[in-house]
């Protein structure tokens, strides 16, 4: 059993947009054990669908469309499959008076008339109910082979899926072969040096488990595939490999699942009672930003200063004056005082530090853009560390958010 997903819209292709539909889709996928094969994005043009739709159909047994269901003019998908399943254009009654209803909600609104079209499904279809939007999905079967086709909104698109086609391939599209993927979470080794540690065991991997690398500024997630007949044997057999690397690369390893570094830390932290602040100069919250996008993260995280000037720096973390004439604001001795600062000032355990030199412009000659100054305080100990990234701004930030996360991981382990 194979899948593929297609994904309409010109915005999609210059850039406007990014699409985050097919990896939610795919990974939804392969929780039924049924792998995606092709991605496939293409424009709102009635020639483009129908060739996507016959590549697809030729290779796999799963196709999932999404987009161009609206009621404008450049919403051709219906019209197009239509034409491609040799079928035609009817009115649902019960998607209309859902449609009219939600205008009616919008306090009081009229529908406009082009909006009635949004009721037409495929004549041999199953109509896909949309309880959250206006837009219905459509399921269509043709030689064994099942196609679904849904709106490019996201929240609509998760609801049709979870709702309505998830449940249908359940049921009825059962796979003999199983995908079992198990991950591993890596800091502070790069990818190539990961890989030559671990290569005589990779040499051993069988056919039917595949290991790929997932890298990331500063850490390196690896994923182990395997695919066969047997579950049982199968994630026996990939664990066994997993096992072997972990404890080959146990002093880099963070996590043993399918988790976020910012996870890991937020659940580490919480588990252990541990609080956190940051003081952020070059890093302008970013890290504060991460780690607050972690769900329970308050039960860890107490609070952030953004401190661009030096003003900030002495007024909100009492850094001293003198600290930043004679040594400058990215120095090691400043993101010392702007970490012990933000302990001071939030009541934590620790907290993180950084200031640098962003880029493109404010380097020197002794301090060369992407020169940044990082401090981790915690109850014992500040550890301060000076990192030349080189790179361009935004790379620079980023490299500075692993390193703070890294540095403060080391110092919590």
């Amino acid at each position: 059993m194979k899948a593929e997903i297609i994904t309409i819209g010109d915005e999609l292709l210059n850039g406007q947009v990014v699409d985050t539909n097919s990896a939610w889709i795919a990974k939804r996928l392969g929780e039924l054990h049924i792998p995606v094969m092709h991605i496939t994005s293409i424009s709102d043009k009635s020639d483009a669908i129908q060739e996507a739709l016959r590549h697809a159909e030729a290779r796999a047994d799963v196709v999932i469309m999404t987009g161009g269901l609206g009621p404008t003019r450049d919403d051709i998908t219906k019209a197009t499959v239509a034409a491609y399943f040799g079928t035609t254009l009817v009115r649902d009654e019960a998607v209309l008076a859902h449609v009219e209803a939600i205008f009616h909600r919008k306090a009081g609104r009229v529908m406009p008339a082009m909006n009635k079209g949004q009721a037409d499904v495929l004549a041999n279809s199953t109509v896909l109910f949309n309880d959250v939007g206006t837009a219905p999905g459509m399921a269509v079967s043709r030689d064994g082979k099942f196609f679904a086709f849904l709106p490019g909104v996201p929240f609509e698109m998760k609801f049709l899926m979870e709702n309505r086609v998830l449940p249908m391939l359940r049921d009825t599209y059962k796979s003999d072969t199983y995908i079992y993927n198990s991950y591993l979470l890596t800091v502070g080794i790069g990818e190539s040096h990961l890989a030559q540690q671990i290569a005589d065991i990779e040499d051993t991997f069988p056919a039917h488990i595949t290991l790929a690398y997932l890298p990331r500024i500063g850490m390196v997630r690896l994923r182990f595939t395997g695919e066969g007949e047997d579950l049982e044997a199968l994630t026996s057999a990939v664990e066994d490999l997993k096992d072997q690397v972990v404890k080959r690369v146990k002093d880099h390893v963070v996590s043993l699942d399918n988790r976020s570094f910012e996870e890991v830390l937020v659940h580490t932290c919480s588990a252990a009672g541990v609080t956190l602040a940051t003081a952020e100069s070059c890093t302008g919250g970013t890290i504060s930003a991460q780690i607050t996008a972690v769900p329970g993260a308050s039960q860890m995280f107490q609070g952030a200063a953004v401190v661009y000037s030096n003003q900030a720096k002495m007024d909100v973390l009492g850094v001293s004056s003198d600290t930043l004439v004679q040594y400058g604001a990215v120095s090691e001795p400043t993101v010392r005082e702007m970490a012990e600062g933000a302990r001071r000032v939030f009541g934590t355990d620790y907290a993180i530090a950084t200031s640098g030199i962003a880029g493109p412009g404010g380097g020197t000659e002794t301090k060369p853009v992407g020169t940044v100054c990082i401090a981790v305080a915690g109850k014992s100990e500040t550890r301060t560390q000076t990192f030349y990234f080189k790179n361009d701004r935004a790379i620079n930030i980023e490299r500075s958010v692993a390193a703070g996360l890294t540095m403060f991981w080391d110092m919590l382990k």
